[in-house]
C-alpha cells in the first residue's frame, strides 16, 4: 500500500453493521515493507497506524496544469 500525507485512508468494517474507520494520513514513517502512518481519525485523535488487508487509501487526483 502508498499512500501520501493528506491522502484519506479507510479501514473497512470488520464485522456486519460496523462503519468504516476514516482519517487522513498525517505522516509517513518507516521505509520499505515496513511503512506505517500517523493518521489523524474523524473522530479527532491521532495514532500511529500499520495497515492491515482492510485498509484503502483514497488518493488524491493530481493537480493538471
Amino acid at each position: 500500500m502508498h499512500a501520501n500525507v493528506g491522502e484519506k485512508i479507510v479501514v473497512d468494517a470488520r464485522h456486519t453493521g460496523d462503519r468504516a474507520r476514516t482519517g487522513e494520513i498525517v505522516a509517513i514513517l518507516g521505509a520499505g515493507e515496513a511503512v506505517h502512518y500517523r493518521v489523524r481519525w474523524a473522530d479527532g485523535h491521532e495514532s500511529v497506524f500499520f495497515p492491515g488487508s482492510d485498509t484503502r487509501v483514497e488518493h488524491r487526483e493530481a493537480s493538471r496544469s
